[in-house]
């Protein structure tokens, strides 16, 4: 047993030099920055401006080369001969080539309309990736605090070991001249190593939870690492920030700009157009010969009637934006229910820990007094461990009480979306 105190406090200075500190609100940022699903935000925006780049290529001219040689059964003739005429019937065979341009010149503002509800999608689509990532700060609470226990409980079993230690050396006095059984000595002993046992289970517990927040933060966390116990406020007054009411909002002016294109679409469209081309026979159906010509014009292109489709399209956005809304509505009243409950956990482990405190004070009281009672061999050391087990159990609970406690709060902070 000397043995393994002696160890451990001398390579204590060697651990704390190589010790890494990482906080909670650390744990969130790591995660946010690392995780896979945060890589979605830039490429959906590159995405997104890659659409943007084909809608506003719309506004260029589109050039079209075209070729195509025909027979045909039957061409035009006159019916009646023309004196002193000299006009033949075309070919049969008819060949043509054409370059064909189009220049949009207005079309009431629709590609500007889709480009807008093209960005309108990008906010919603990352908003959905921070909420997403949003639920990773639960799993991260579960194992930090986890580690957090296992840290305390260590603590408290090494001042336990210490304890025990110094009352094995006056044991050790008593066996040595007569004036205390040995079967003290080795309760005492037992005890010791039954410490030494959940030591061993505490680390790899502690170990385990720290590989799990280790692939969560994307760092190397081992057994060097220290949690620091963060001091949370709260703040209940304040109205609730989660990400998913803003993914809401963005979700409806989605929808509404969606109407803004329906609307659009039905816009007059006019384009200029220009067609040079070579062929046989051109423009002049009765020149039986290869020939260049040309042809520049404007064409409009205005759907008056679409049969009601416009207004059932709107009407269909318009369903769309309840449906939205009841998510929103079930989401706050579920919301407002999670917070409820954790501000009764906090108040319940609040009160917990007030008669954690009386009695820990009730406790050290007694095992002094049993100290003193084995010291004089009053009593036996079965005796005297269990006061010292009821003392430490009662400190363990304490510590379980504020972890819990912290950890409720944290539970809250993200209930509430409060991180500013």
């Amino acid at each position: 047993m000397k043995n393994f105190l002696f160890l451990f406090f001398a390579i204590t200075p060697l651990v704390a030099f190589a010790q890494q500190t990482l906080t909670l609100q650390e744990c969130y940022v790591l995660a946010e920055k690392n995780y896979p699903l945060a890589k979605q935000t830039v490429l959906l925006e590159e995405k997104t401006q890659s659409e943007i780049a084909i809608l506003e290529k719309g506004k260029l001219p589109k050039l079209d080369l075209n070729a195509q040689a025909t027979y045909q059964s039957d061409v035009i003739e006159l019916p009646l001969a023309i004196p002193n005429s000299t006009i033949e019937p075309p070919n049969k065979d008819q060949y043509r080539a054409t370059l064909d341009a189009n220049q949009l010149i207005y079309n009431g503002g629709n590609i500007a309309a889709n480009s807008k509800l093209k960005t309108a999608e990008l906010a919603a689509q990352q908003q959905q990736v921070a909420v997403n990532l949003y639920t990773l700060k639960n799993r991260i609470n579960q194992n930090y605090f986890s580690v957090l226990l296992f840290q305390e409980q260590e603590k408290l079993l090494l001042s336990k070991m210490e304890v025990l230690d110094a009352r094995l050396k006056e044991i050790n006095t008593g066996v040595k001249y007569g004036a205390v059984l040995p079967a003290s000595e080795q309760l005492l002993k037992a005890e010791q190593l039954k410490l030494e046992q959940q030591l061993s289970q505490i680390n790899f517990d502690k170990q385990k939870a720290l590989k799990n927040l280790s692939l969560l933060v994307f760092q190397d966390l081992d057994s060097n690492t220290i949690l620091a116990k963060p001091a949370i406020f709260i703040a209940p007054e304040i109205e609730s920030q989660r990400p998913e009411l803003e993914l809401f909002n963005l979700q409806e002016k989605q929808l509404e700009t969606s109407k803004e294109v329906i609307s659009k679409s039905n816009f007059p469209k006019l384009l200029g157009f220009a067609q040079a081309g070579y062929g046989n026979p051109g423009l002049n159906m009765l020149d039986n010969s290869f020939q260049d010509f040309y042809m520049v014009g404007l064409k409009l292109n205005w759907n008056i009637f679409d049969w009601g489709k416009t207004k059932e399209q709107k009407q269909t956005v318009d369903i769309s934006k309840e449906i939205v809304s009841t998510e929103k509505e079930t989401f706050l009243l579920n919301n407002e229910m999670q917070q409820k409950e954790a501000e009764s956990d906090i108040d319940k482990y609040e009160a917990m820990l007030r008669k954690d405190s009386e009695i820990i004070e009730l406790r050290e009281k007694v095992l002094q007094a049993t100290t003193s009672q084995l010291q004089n061999g009053a009593i036996t050391s079965s005796e005297y461990i269990t006061e010292l087990n009821n003392l430490f159990e009662a400190k363990i609970d304490q510590q379980l009480h504020e972890l819990q406690l912290a950890l409720a709060k944290a539970n809250y902070r993200i209930i509430k979306g409060d991180f500013k």
